[in-house]
C-alpha cells in the first residue's frame, strides 16, 4: 500500500508550474517507486509529481510495457487531433470528451539522466500531453466549456462538504446536461 496521497482538485500544488529536476538523487528514485504503486492502487496509468504534492517536472506511468520514468518531458511536435473520453486521478469519478494532438514526439531523460525520445500516438500520446499538462499546472478542467467546467466544479464542492475522494469506481462521463440529486 502507497503512502502518498493523490492530490485532488482545489489544492494549490496541482496549480503551479513545475520546477526543473536539476539533480537526479536516490531521493527522487525512491519517490518514483512510492508513485509507481499510488499509480497502480488508485488504479491509474500515469501519476504527475505535482500529483503527490511535489512541484517538480517528472512523472511516472505505465502503458501496459511496465512502468516508467520521464523527468523533465519536453514535446518537440505534435501532429493530429483525437478525441477520447479522459479522466484523471486529481479529479476523481468524473470524465470528458477531450481533444488532443494524435501523435507527439517527446524528450525528456530517465532516472539516469540518459536523454530519451518517444514517438506517441493515440493512448499513449494522451498520457504523455495529460501528465505535462500536471507539470504546467493545467487540469482537464480547463479544456471544458465554460458550463462544463461549472457544473464540474459543483459536483466536486458537494464531494468536497461530504468529505468524499477517490475511490476504485471507473470515471463517468460528465456531459453538458448531467445533473446529480
Amino acid at each position: 500500500m502507497s503512502s502518498l496521497r493523490i492530490r485532488v482538485y482545489g489544492d494549490p500544488v496541482l496549480r503551479r508550474v513545475s520546477e526543473e529536476v536539476t539533480d537526479l538523487d536516490g531521493k527522487i528514485a525512491m519517490l518514483c517507486e512510492q508513485m509507481i504503486a499510488a499509480m497502480y492502487e488508485a488504479p491509474g496509468i500515469g501519476l504527475a509529481a505535482p500529483q503527490v504534492g511535489v512541484s517538480q517536472r517528472f512523472f511516472v506511468y505505465d502503458f501496459g510495457e511496465g512502468p516508467g520514468v520521464l523527468v523533465n518531458p519536453d514535446i518537440v511536435e505534435s501532429d493530429g487531433e483525437w478525441s477520447y473520453n479522459e479522466g484523471c486521478l486529481s479529479v476523481p469519478e468524473l470524465a470528458w470528451e477531450i481533444v488532443r494532438p494524435r501523435r507527439i514526439y517527446l524528450k525528456a531523460h530517465d532516472l539516469e539522466g540518459n536523454e530519451v525520445t518517444i514517438e506517441a500516438e493515440d493512448l499513449q500520446a494522451r498520457l504523455f500531453q495529460h501528465e505535462m499538462d500536471h507539470l504546467n499546472g493545467k487540469m482537464l478542467l480547463d479544456y471544458l466549456t465554460d458550463e462544463q467546467r461549472r457544473e464540474a466544479k459543483g459536483i466536486l464542492r458537494q464531494r468536497a462538504m461530504r468529505g468524499s475522494s477517490a475511490s476504485s469506481k471507473p470515471p463517468i462521463a460528465v456531459s453538458q446536461k448531467l445533473t446529480f440529486p
